[in-house]
């Protein structure tokens, strides 16, 4: 039945924009996050990348997140002689993450989330409508 498979990708879309909130979330938490001795590396910012699956029992392309990676790229650097992250000039690595790109990403993340749970709502309220025309 199409409804099914309507409550099948949804379901998918949903999961991978959960992995996509989580990563955000992380990298939230982390902005932060120096490194333990002088010269580290501090957290690097995660990403998701999605993929188009074809799943071959439903017969429908789905989403999903077929991969978390780094972003790569030079560290932002803050002059903090004190800070024990600190090297020979007095600078200390700072993680790559920008907290307005985290919002953004997360408020993308919740509207395809969202949309998602809208779809379902709706499947799941023709499926009701249905079996009750059935009962008579």
């Amino acid at each position: 039945m199409d409804l099914d498979r309507a409550l099948s990708i949804s379901a998918a879309g949903m999961a991978a924009q959960s992995t996509r909130l989580r990563v955000v979330a992380e990298n939230l938490a982390n902005r932060d996050s120096t490194g333990q001795t002088p010269g580290a590396d501090p957290y690097r910012r995660r990403t998701v990348t999605f993929t188009n699956n074809m799943d071959r029992a439903l017969g429908a392309p789905t989403l999903r997140a077929s991969r978390i990676g780094t972003e790569p790229g030079a560290f932002p650097e803050r002059y903090e002689p004190q800070h024990p992250a600190a090297d020979e000039r007095g600078y200390v690595k700072t993680p790559n993450v920008n907290s307005l790109m985290e919002v953004m990403d997360m408020r993308e993340a919740q509207r395809s989330y969202g949309a998602n749970l809208s779809v379902i709502e709706t499947t799941r309220g023709m499926l009701m409508r249905t079996i009750e025309a059935l009962r008579g």
